[in-house]
């Protein structure tokens, strides 16, 4: 197998050519470590050639070795599970509200705090605003409503 080298996203044969869509990732890291390990090209000169780092063909080398094909996909950035919000502080907030459910917010946060639940208020905001527990607030009478004849 070789890669034409005016095309880059695609694989040249004796029959033909194989392209590969510039979104596919899989397929590029994959078409990567192929001209990196298999052909001429070696890993410094494949991993420029794909916008990487030398250090980063090798983590998808390894990454590939270990889980195949699926192992070069695109992993979710970010925390994997929420450290502060866990379920048992969402059961006390919950808790909290319906025991109480005029307290503000600042409120509710002082005694999640008091008992030794390590938690800003602004957590305890976005918990009762996913859970639609948020103070029925009266809207202002009209100027109709509160004329008086």
């Amino acid at each position: 197998m070789e890669t034409h080298a005016s095309t880059p996203l695609a694989f040249w044969g004796p029959e033909g050519s194989l392209p590969i869509h510039p979104d596919d990732m899989v397929a590029r890291r994959l078409a990567m470590l192929i001209e990196g390990k298999c052909m001429e090209l070696g890993p410094e000169k494949a991993a420029k050639k794909y916008g990487l780092s030398r250090a980063r063909y090798f983590q998808l080398q390894k990454a590939y070795r270990e889980g195949g094909t699926e192992a070069l996909r695109e992993k979710k950035k970010g925390p994997k599970k929420n450290f502060v919000r866990t379920k048992q502080v969402i059961n006390q907030i919950l808790r909290y509200r319906f025991l109480d459910p005029e307290a503000s917010v600042g409120v509710l946060t002082q005694k999640l705090n008091q008992h030794d639940y390590s938690i800003s208020q602004r957590s305890v905001e976005r918990t009762i605003t996913e859970y639609g527990l948020q103070k029925k607030t009266p809207h202002p009478k009209s100027e109709k409503e509160t004329r008086t004849y």
